[in-house]
């Protein structure tokens, strides 16, 4: 989620559920300790719980990194192992690293040595090509038992292989098929770890059919392009007696927000582009989002915008 869940889009998230733990977009430990680590780790105390993902092959400046996540308030410390992208490979990082469990592992340990918060990994079924010959969920049981007696006992689990080489971040997400039944197995092959499944849920009803196998569920593509989902979500799954809150509610909320971030210099356009599916599969969604993408970069917009642009959807009502 690099460049989508970043901290706007994290404030908004949580103005609809209040459980849900949100995980920050990936963050390099490179970018942090030789940085601007400050500025890149800066939050809203509204969003807890809120969890640091990591990006990084260097114990010591992982484990550097996550320190400084946790001295700043941040509830858990994620490795990604999952990242299929170019760029993030050449860095030697996200799901190559599935490829060298051990180092993982140290990686793992070197956090965990250095903070109090759970550290914990997100990985795939697995990589193509494999690093040798063999089964492929011996491959896959190797990496977490290897990374597990590190101390790592929480794994968000993407049910479907990473193509190393010869596909785009955004077809990895969708040409390699979801494999549910590989990390059911897992978790039927570790039952002392806590699982998350990962990978093409969209909906409340498939959400619960999976806690039925899994201990959570991450949504990350759909938590964004039908954010509302998340609100459904937390009466579904956390608390019944929960009313979701009113679209316009939310966005009179954000707007509150933008307006003391504008103040601080962020750009309009970088906070408004994370609310244009909070309307999704209602009518005159498309005249919103073009209302809103079209606004932010008027040079006199100003937080009114999300204001205004409630009209366009309170006429369909």
């Amino acid at each position: 989620m690099m460049d989508y869940t970043d901290r706007h889009c994290r404030y908004f998230l949580r103005l609809l559920s209040p459980s849900t733990l949100l995980y920050t977009e990936m963050l390099t430990s490179a970018a942090l300790v030789r940085g601007d680590g400050a500025r890149l780790l800066t939050y809203d105390t509204a969003e807890h719980p809120v969890a640091l993902q990591l990006g990084g092959s260097d114990p010591k400046e992982l484990a550097i990194a996550a320190k400084m996540g946790e001295d700043v308030g941040y509830d858990e410390i994620n490795l990604n192992c999952g990242c299929p992208s170019d760029r993030v490979q050449s860095g030697r990082f996200g799901a190559c690293l599935m490829g060298e469990p051990s180092l993982v592992a140290e990686c793992v340990s070197a956090m965990r040595n250095v903070v109090k918060v759970p550290v914990t990994v997100k990985c795939r079924i697995g990589i193509e090509p494999m690093p040798q010959a063999g089964d492929e969920f011996e491959f896959l049981r190797n990496f977490i038992a290897t990374v597990a007696a590190a101390g790592c006992d929480v794994f968000v689990v993407h049910a479907r292989k990473a193509i190393l080489k010869g596909l785009s971040p955004k077809e990895n997400r969708e040409i390699p098929p979801l494999k549910y039944d590989v990390p059911a197995a897992l978790v039927a092959e570790f039952p002392d770890l806590t699982f998350v499944l990962n990978g093409g849920i969209r909906t409340v009803e498939e959400v619960r059919t999976h806690l039925q196998t899994f201990d959570g569920v991450m949504i990350g593509r759909e938590a964004y392009s039908n954010p509302y989902l998340l609100a459904q979500l937390e009466q579904a799954v956390f608390d019944p007696s929960w009313d979701p809150p009113a679209r316009e509610l939310v966005i009179q909320q954000y707007a509150d927000y933008v307006r003391t971030r504008l103040a601080e210099g962020h750009r309009l356009r970088s906070m408004v582009k994370h609310v244009q599916g909070l309307y999704a599969g209602l009518p005159r969604v498309r005249s919103w989002r073009r209302y809103l993408s079209e606004g932010a970069g008027q040079p006199t917009a100003s937080a009114d915008l999300l204001l205004d642009a409630l009209r366009i959807v309170q006429a369909a009502a």
